[in-house]
């Protein structure tokens, strides 16, 4: 008869992640400058789950985006962005709680460079250290 469930044994070990807080078709605010002001999520290209169960992603993964309000050369347009902020609080090694008020992307290309020349509003430190090209052009890292 099999196991059920996974436990922490058999060499499993417990490590803290950030908790996934943005879904399929969340809308993101535009943090750059690239003419895009409100994104939505149509795909989590590094994430792995269950059979017919949306992936989520977190604070400094890349996902797929469409442009859903913004100039009319990017509406429509299908993007990477990084997600740089996100509402649902998020524990770090240290012990602290991280929440922001809203949930928030830039518009990068593949190798991960901004389209953008500027972010507006804080960059999570974990996207920061994940993503350098992003933590050069923010203004503020918390």
């Amino acid at each position: 008869m099999a196991k059920r469930g996974k436990g922490l044994g058999g060499g499993i070990t417990y490590r803290p992640g950030i908790s996934a807080g943005l879904h399929h078709e969340s809308i993101l605010t535009c943090a750059d400058n690239s003419g895009a002001k409100f994104v939505m999520i149509i795909g989590v290209p590094s994430a792995k789950s269950r059979i017919r169960r949306l992936a989520s992603a977190a604070v400094g993964d890349k996902v797929i985006v469409s442009v859903k309000q913004g100039t009319p050369e990017t509406r429509r347009q299908i993007f990477h962005a990084v997600i740089v902020r996100q509402r649902k609080p998020f524990r770090r090694a240290d012990g602290t709680w991280v929440q922001f008020e809203d949930n928030a992307g830039v518009i990068v290309t593949e190798e991960g460079e901004c389209k953008g020349t500027e972010i507006r509003g804080p960059v999570a430190k974990e996207a920061a250290e994940r993503w350098p090209k992003v933590a050069g052009l923010s203004s503020m890292i918390m």
